[in-house]
């Protein structure tokens, strides 16, 4: 029993490294195609030309106070030429919808809108009185979640695009330019979502919304997380657009088809993971219609967000990121092994169902095994060494090599001594997958208890010069 165990674990191990490796090539070939045909890319063009799309940027904003302003005024600077800004206040207990009120001099407005997609009661939509901000638009409504703020921002905005944000992000001043640019390609297939690169913004100097010194962040926890992000979006995204297998378009940032949105049924406000679970519902509504369609994905950093620092806010949003994959994997469990579905059936689907949530079961069920054995006097501790060596070099050197892409493309970290520290972190890194694996298996009885809803996060805002400095939370 205990020879067959040990095997079943180690046999698992290599067919999830052997993924990580082919997703990893995978991921190298996408990478270096991109950045040849980019390099002859002129955005200024996409700014001046009149053809440009008219794009619709939506960020719900609930108890934003600490950074809305900042943010708004970042949203509004952006590199483009045709969009507008939806600021959507869901039904805020704090003086957000106040502070935005007074710092654009809205006023409520008369403004055509159409239900197409349930949501919340609509309560004002506001415009400013000053022309400078005539592309801002602000929603106030009754509370519903993100999921139902979005919602309400597709059913104000008027564009065949929009661009869906967290109101606590900070964007690059040209990720408009870079996201829009994969739906005027000329393509059998139409594109219905674009996503990108999303970037940690602890430690780094911020100032009225602009980051003028990226820093790698000074605590280990958000540290660590620059190096998952890192893995996550340049090799495992990039990939899985390649492979055409991308279920997930982070919440932070991505721009979808409106009309594909509507006819889907817009953002689900009955899951914590409505980003993964649209991607999904679109993917097979377009297959369900047999329509040639397309998920992309681009490599550039788009977007910075604020990550957890301590034990306690990682646990919320780890455990939250679980029961979203359970209700994603669960609504849409027909896509399972379903050759109609072609690659995201065959493919993206298993590999999330085995790697991204049947992995931690397994690896918490070695985990107790292996103390088990310790117990019993009754380890097989060569083959234990032999395989914890093997698994911590393998873990070491895809974050390296993770690392390595980002110095050889955006080389964003200009720092030699903060690359360094990186590295370091790859060699911690490892020791704290028992704590993942604790959150896996938190959420998935979450999950299980059908508990619902995001739960509290407080925010720091990103201007420490201004603010007191306060336990940062997610």
């Amino acid at each position: 029993m205990d020879f067959f165990f040990a095997h079943i674990i180690f046999y698992l191990t290599l067919a999830l490294f052997g993924s990580y490796l082919i997703l990893g090539i995978a991921s190298a070939v996408a990478l270096r195609k991109y950045l040849r045909k980019n390099s002859y890319v002129n955005y200024n063009s996409l700014v001046l030309s009149p053809l440009s799309p008219k794009i619709s940027i939506i960020a719900p904003a609930y108890n934003e106070s600490k950074s809305i302003i900042d943010n708004i005024r970042t949203l509004l600077s952006l590199y483009y030429n045709n969009f507008e800004v939806i600021i959507v206040n869901d039904g805020s207990t704090d003086n957000t919808f106040d502070l935005v009120k007074e710092a654009y001099d809205l006023i409520k407005v008369n403004y055509y809108f159409d239900y197409r997609i349930p949501c919340e009661r609509i309560k004002g939509v506001y415009r400013s009185k000053n022309p400078s901000y005539n592309r801002l638009t602000v929603i106030d409504k009754v509370n519903g979640g993100k999921a139902d703020s979005l919602n309400a921002g597709i059913n104000i905005c008027h564009s065949d695009l929009f661009v869906s944000i967290d109101a606590d992000s900070i964007i690059e001043s040209d990720s408009i330019l870079k996201l829009v640019k994969p739906f005027l390609e000329e393509k059998e297939r139409k594109v219905i979502g674009t996503g990108g690169v999303i970037r940690i913004v602890n430690s780094c100097e911020v100032e009225r919304g602009h980051i003028r010194e990226i820093k790698i962040p000074r605590k280990i926890l958000p540290r660590l997380q620059v190096l998952e992000y890192t893995r996550a979006f340049l090799l495992g995204r990039m990939a899985w657009s390649q492979l055409d297998g991308l279920m997930l378009i982070s919440g932070a940032m991505g721009i979808f088809d409106r009309e594909t949105v509507i006819k889907a049924g817009g953002y689900s406000i009955k899951t914590v993971g409505e980003d993964m679970e649209l991607v999904l519902r679109m993917r097979r509504y377009m297959a369900d219609k047999g329509t040639k369609y397309e998920v992309t994905y681009i490599p550039d950093p788009l977007c910075w967000t604020e990550v957890p620092s301590d034990i306690k806010s990682l646990r919320k949003q780890r455990t939250r990121w679980t029961r979203g994959l359970v209700e994603s994997l669960g609504r849409h469990r027909r896509l399972f092994f379903n050759p109609k579905y072609r690659r995201l059936g065959l493919l993206g689907y298993p590999y999330w169902f085995f790697f991204e949530w049947l992995a931690p079961l397994i690896a918490f069920s070695g985990f107790a095994y292996t103390i088990y054995l310790i117990i019993r006097n009754a380890i097989n501790w060569p083959f234990y060494l032999i395989l914890f060596l093997f698994v911590y070099s393998f873990a070491v050197s895809i974050s390296i090599w993770a690392v390595l892409f980002e110095e050889i493309t955006f080389h964003k970290y200009r720092s030699k001594k903060d690359v360094l520290k990186l590295i370091s972190a790859a060699f911690i890194e490892p020791f704290f997958y028992p704590v993942h694996t604790y959150f896996a298996i938190r959420g998935n009885l979450e999950a299980l208890r059908g508990k619902k809803g995001w739960g509290k996060a407080e925010r720091n805002g990103f201007d420490r010069r201004k603010r007191p400095r306060a336990r940062p939370a997610f």
